[in-house]
């Protein structure tokens, strides 16, 4: 198995060497498998010779799997390597294409596919996996640890320091997408810039604009037990660009956390406590409404909303033109079964 581990990613992204010729970009934080497989187009792809790189769609490669061995085993102009990049493999049928460069790999080329969430049980990504010729790199949300280093780096470049109140506030709005959390802090940066530090007034002025603020709101609205306010949150969601599908998966990953707090209460451990000592930090003004919704959602119920939410994001994929009304049917269903238990 070929699967290299969190300390080896940064130094594979700066030298990816020869010795694969496939690399799996995948996981669930979109921003990220988008900055790793780009960093290793551009360490592979030498900068003068633009033959050298070609870019595909998924898509290509359904409709002509052969498309891919092709590219891969072409010559480049100058005789460097060759990098074929396919970009929105997501949940596509792209194998028949790239199994026979597992079974005879391309010598002199490099073969980058971007992908999104897969599961262990996706064959693409098994038999990457199992291949010792293909190397496979998840992508999953950052972890405070994650989180603290990004801003620090961001921070150092532009020559700020960050008062610790300002961290707390910064590192509560990022996590979710590395490119959505690296553009909101170079965003502070550049709002801050001529300062030597950055305040509070600083992070709340600029980081975490309407519609992130929206998402909150949406999530707290649903496991509040809000189905007036669910609705309209969603909708205004839609209407500033943010596609359903988007708002689907927050809401997932907000009552996979309640399911993680939820067995800590049931260890003995008060709400709050729980609450205040989650990694990364929840938004203090959040607190309250994780508190109360501890309350109002148990281990049953939780069951039953990610299984909920399980066929609704499925539902949503497979028939995307009804994705909205989907979503929205999810999102009013959990909301009332909140307000049904607040009600008990």
């Amino acid at each position: 198995m070929t699967v290299l581990k969190a300390h080896e990613v940064d130094a594979f992204l700066k030298a990816p060497g020869e010795r694969w010729g496939v690399v799996l970009v995948h996981g669930p934080d979109d921003g990220l498998v988008t900055e790793r497989a780009t960093a290793i187009v551009r360490a592979a792809s030498p900068g003068d010779d633009p033959f050298s790189l070609v870019r595909l769609d998924g898509a290509e490669l359904v409709s002509d799997p052969a498309r891919l061995v092709d590219e891969a085993r072409t010559i480049s102009l100058f005789g460097s390597r060759r990098v074929v990049w396919v970009r929105d493999c997501g949940a596509r049928a792209i194998l028949p294409a790239v199994q026979p460069l597992l079974d005879e790999p391309a010598k002199g080329s490099l073969v980058v596919l971007e992908a999104g969430d897969l599961k262990k049980t996706a064959p693409l990504r098994k038999k990457i996996e199992d291949s010792a010729s293909a190397l496979a790199i998840a992508c999953y949300a950052d972890g405070a640890q994650d989180i603290a280093r990004l801003v620090d780096r961001e921070l150092q470049e532009a020559g700020l320091s960050i008062d610790r109140d300002a961290r707390e506030v910064l590192e509560a709005h990022l996590g979710g997408d590395r490119l959505a959390s690296r553009g909101e802090i170079r965003k502070l940066c550049l709002y801050a810039l001529g300062q030597k530090k950055v305040t509070v007034a600083d992070v709340e002025a600029i980081v975490g604009d309407a519609s992130a603020l929206a998402m909150d709101e949406f999530i707290d609205a649903v496991a509040g037990g809000d189905p007036v306010g669910a609705d309209r949150l969603l909708a205004r969601l839609a209407s500033s660009g943010t596609h359903v599908s988007v708002a689907a998966s927050a809401l997932m990953r907000h009552f996979q956390l309640l399911e993680r707090l939820r067995a800590e209460v049931g260890q003995g451990r008060s709400a709050a406590t729980v609450v205040a000592g989650v990694q990364p930090p929840i938004f203090f003004r959040r607190r309250d409404a994780f508190v109360r919704q501890l309350g109002l959602w148990n281990r049953e119920r939780l069951e039953r909303a990610a299984r909920l939410l399980d066929e609704g994001l499925l539902r949503s994929r497979t028939m995307p033109t009804l994705a909205e009304a989907v979503v929205s049917d999810v999102a009013l269903t959990l909301a009332r079964a909140a307000r049904a238990a607040d009600r008990r």
